[in-house]
């Protein structure tokens, strides 16, 4: 008899890569679950201002505040696909003021507007990273990648933002925008903002790093 062929190294990687193995490599997860809003914090916000369908969450921008996940986060990956509804008669992008932002690391209480790192969504400087209502990171944008990867308004937006320890790196439509270090809080719920516009959220998702 044959003895057992015990399989190392790259051989053992192309087993688990073609399913025989399994590495424990975590997936993405969504983070919208249903219809019910009562699945977030809503900050600053209510019922009126916040809908789901079908996967899509649209808030209507009348009051301001945010949607946050009832649970922390660090060490993370994070996508989702934003858009702003394009007004009629709309002729020039730049002059178009849609405003939201993604809020990470939020410190607990909540409140209008926390402490936390913000990734701007106000759609002319979309991507911008950076630290409000007292916490710390010091981050860098790069104008013109930033001005090549956002979409023109009216359509679907995809961003990722990589939370690894102190750091952050942000991408749209796999261009990187902004990153930096030294986040403090750097763990915390996620929130997304309402704030003047009518904004569409879809495809909201989350991969643990560790």
């Amino acid at each position: 008899m044959r003895s057992p062929v015990v399989m190392t190294g790259f051989a053992a990687m192309i087993i688990g890569l073609s399913g025989g193995v399994s590495f424990g490599v975590e997936e993405f997860k969504p983070l919208v679950k249903g219809e019910d809003v009562g699945q977030f914090e809503l900050v600053g916000i209510g019922p009126e201002t916040i809908s789901i369908r079908d996967g899509e969450v649209i808030l209507n921008g009348k009051k301001d505040g945010y949607f946050a996940t009832k649970g922390a986060y660090s060490n993370y990956v994070l996508r989702f696909e934003w858009k702003y509804d394009r007004p009629e008669g709309l002729k020039s992008d730049t002059k178009f003021l849609g405003n939201s932002g993604l809020l990470m690391h939020i410190a607990l209480p909540h409140k209008v507007w926390p402490k936390c790192i913000e990734a701007q969504l106000l759609n002319a400087d979309a991507g911008n990273t950076f630290a409000i209502g007292g916490s710390k990171f010091v981050g860098k944008k790069d104008a013109e990648a930033q001005k090549r990867a956002i979409k023109r308004v009216g359509e679907w937006n995809q961003q990722e933002v990589r939370c690894e320890g102190d750091s952050i790196v942000c991408t749209i439509n796999g261009v990187e925008i902004a990153r930096g270090k030294g986040a403090l809080p750097a763990s915390g719920p996620i929130g997304w903002q309402s704030e003047g516009s009518v904004v569409r959220f879809r495809k909201i998702e989350i991969k643990k790093l560790d």
